[in-house]
């Protein structure tokens, strides 16, 4: 006589028996939680749809402090040149944004200016928070977390938006491509994977939910790599809580890497491109999610992060080519959810975690600051230029620095309330007013 299978969490989910004994075998975390999954499962924030039915976040992280004031030029702006003599982007390269808009896009986003003028692009100027925190990790750590500058989380905004919104659902509801677990993912009950393209090892998770550093200390998965589409390689996000212990979390990742893999490489195979993708790494980055997106991945967030963006020294050189790359890859993304069909359904978000200062160095670049603007893009996106420009004058500057106007979790709830379609203040904290960024 055949033994019945072992049931997926996925499986079991679905039946409807969380509340039923269990007459079959079934991983030791499914019997620790089950209970609290079924209360989660009554929670008045839960969605029934998935990324394949509903709609999608797409998240791009320009790592290191992009500089807001040379990527959205103010056009006719004396305080600006006078603080950037030789770092200023001069007016006739700057791409205008509209007739009355003063200000421009940086000559390298020539892609992106035109998916401004198709009206599938905004930008929200001025985007900070109160207090600005000017270290690399602080201040991402406050953009992850949602939190005040005074206050810490061990829950992302996206991994709350998980545990708040998303309970029962597949391990994928959350992607991330690359090979660094975001903070933003850091939730109570774990969701989520990594997605490391171009192979490597599966790694252990510690009782923190990271993946163990390589060395003596880091525990062996059986020397075996799971290999995803094009090479790459499938790990878990987040980590245990205190629900769930260390040795039952990692016994679900197991079942959830597995049954995530193949779903990957399915709906890779799946989804085609409709329009050609620059060769770059992000490139490549923004065509697979394409491709998962319509080959039906039930995905509600992707995640991509481009580094660099730290320029104290020679900043020209290394902004343009920055901005080029990530301007032709969003562009190249846009129509092609376009092609699709599914640009309606898709808000993509950047974000970096600080801005640089008005005035430049003497190293040819420009040090760490605060407020810069971000952009939203999408089929439901009222295109056009949000919230306040800043003023550069001396005297409004915070100690050189431009002042936000947008709290950027007013984009947060924006995206969560008018997007995702759930309540931002369980997942904020609090309330925040939206933005007009969508019809």
């Amino acid at each position: 006589m055949k033994e019945p299978g072992l049931k997926t969490r996925r499986e079991f989910l679905r039946t409807g028996l969380l509340g039923s004994s269990l007459s079959w075998t079934v991983p030791s975390f499914l019997q620790n939680t089950m209970l609290s999954l079924h209360a989660a499962a009554d929670g008045q924030l839960v969605q029934g749809v998935t990324g394949k039915d509903g709609n999608i976040l797409v998240v791009l992280q320009l790592a290191g402090g992009n500089d807001g004031l040379n990527t959205v030029v103010p056009m006719g702006n004396d305080d600006y040149r006078r603080a950037r003599p030789t770092l200023g982007i001069r007016e006739e390269q700057v791409l205008k944004l509209g007739q009355k808009e003063k200000a421009g896009f940086h000559p390298a986003l020539a892609a992106l200016a035109k998916a401004y003028a198709d009206g599938s692009l905004a930008v929200v100027q001025g985007v900070g928070y109160p207090n600005p925190n000017r270290s690399h990790f602080r201040s991402t750590e406050i953009w992850a977390t949602a939190t005040d500058e005074n206050q810490s989380s061990s829950t992302g905004w996206i991994g709350r938006y998980f545990d708040n919104a998303c309970s029962g659902c597949d391990a994928a509801v959350g992607i991330t491509l690359g090979s660094q677990t975001p903070q933003a993912f850091a939730a109570k009950t774990p969701k989520g994977v990594l997605y490391e393209a171009g192979g490597g090892k599966r790694r252990r998770l510690g009782a923190d939910g990271e993946p163990e550093a390589d060395g003596s200390m880091a525990m062996a998965m059986d020397g075996e790599a799971e290999e995803g589409p094009a090479g790459g390689s499938i790990g878990d996000i987040a980590g245990p809580s205190g629900k769930i212990n260390a040795l039952d979390f990692l016994e679900r990742t197991e079942m959830d890497v597995q049954i995530t893999q193949k779903e990957i490489a399915a709906a890779a195979g799946r989804g085609k491109n409709g329009v050609p993708y620059p060769g770059s790494w992000l490139g490549n980055q923004f065509a697979l999610i394409s491709r998962l997106i319509a080959g039906g991945m039930k995905t509600r967030v992707y995640y991509v992060s481009q580094g660099g963006y730290d320029t104290h020294t020679g900043q020209a050189n290394a902004q343009e080519r920055l901005l080029r790359e990530m301007g032709d890859a969003v562009a190249a993304f846009l129509a092609d959810l376009k092609a699709q069909g599914n640009l309606g359904r898709v808000t993509l978000m950047t974000f970096s975690e600080f801005g640089r200062r008005v005035k430049e160095n003497a190293s040819g670049g420009t040090d760490h600051g605060a407020a810069a603007p971000l952009f939203l893009a999408g089929g439901g996106v009222t295109a056009g230029l949000l919230g306040q420009m800043p003023s550069l004058a001396p005297r409004d500057l915070d100690d050189g620095d431009v002042k936000f106007t947008v709290d950027f979790r007013s984009v947060y709830a924006t995206i969560l309330e008018k997007h995702l379609g759930v309540k931002s203040d369980p997942i904020l904290g609090r309330a925040f007013p939206l933005l007009k960024a969508y019809g």
